[in-house]
């Protein structure tokens, strides 16, 4: 497939990973959804890039309506969804046991019910309209990727919900692809290390430069757009599919 006259539906698509591949898709002659919580960055970005490339509607990833409603917008507005790229997600931080007590229960069904059911919400919807797509020359309809993290694999102190849940996208994302194969939909995840999105993007240079002095080659934080850079990479080549690539300049994290 290629960027060019697509329609990518991105989650968490107003900022970091998710708009980078906004972008990246708009640059490439494509269209694109942004399905995010935050309206004024959104927005920002309706404006910025054309709304005749781009439309924002504010979702909340979890909610089986507010996806359906606004996967159907884009639908009515670009005839079409060809991609989805789920980069919606959250990560606070707390140890199954500490000072304060044990983990709070709420919290860690916030952090699985975001990062990991509503990844699925989107890549089932999603699906469902992407399967009613002309397939192309090679039987092809459509791509969903997904972001994990390389926490699935190290966890660090104080991880154990974020690193569950992207763990559980890890793992779904297999069976996922066999499910859809049968209506050409590939299905790929990226579990990116250490990127400067606007969590990192806000600390000190010095600790930006130690976390990228960590990473044993580029040693550096990486670039949303490298991120966005091996979206476009997996949408054009139709041999990838039920894969999760590290991107993450071969870092393994330590416990702290």
């Amino acid at each position: 497939m290629d960027l060019l006259n697509s329609v990518v539906a991105v989650t968490g698509g107003a900022s970091g990973l998710g708009e980078a591949t906004v972008r990246n898709t708009v640059a490439n002659g494509g269209k694109a959804l942004i399905l995010d919580l935050n309206v004024e960055r959104g927005n920002s970005l309706v404006e910025e890039l054309g709304s005749d490339n781009v439309l924002f509607i504010k979702t909340n990833v979890a909610e089986e309506e507010e996806v359906k409603f606004a996967l159907n917008q884009a639908v009515e507005k670009f005839k079409k969804i060809t991609a989805v790229v789920n980069c919606a997600g959250i990560g606070p931080a707390q140890k199954t046991l500490g000072k304060n007590g044990p983990f709070e229960l709420a919290v860690f069904k916030k952090v699985i019910d975001v990062n990991l059911i509503g990844t699925f919400n989107v890549i089932r919807l999603g699906a469902e309209i992407i399967a009613q797509n002309e397939p192309n020359e090679n039987g092809e309809r459509g791509v969903i990727v997904n972001t994990a993290s390389v926490a699935a694999f190290e966890g660090q102190i104080g991880q154990a919900a974020y690193s569950a849940s992207k763990g559980g996208i890890v793992g779904m994302t297999l069976p996922i692809a066999r499910d859809l194969a049968s209506y050409g939909i590939r299905v790929l995840t990226i579990a990116p290390g250490l990127f400067l999105t606007p969590l990192l993007d806000s600390a000190p240079d010095h600790v930006k430069e130690a976390l990228g002095a960590m990473v044993p080659f580029p040693k550096r934080l990486g670039h949303p757009s490298e991120y966005a850079h091996l979206v476009q990479s997996i949408i054009e080549n139709p041999m990838l599919n039920g894969e999760v690539i590290r991107l993450d300049g071969a870092i393994r994290m330590q416990p702290k």
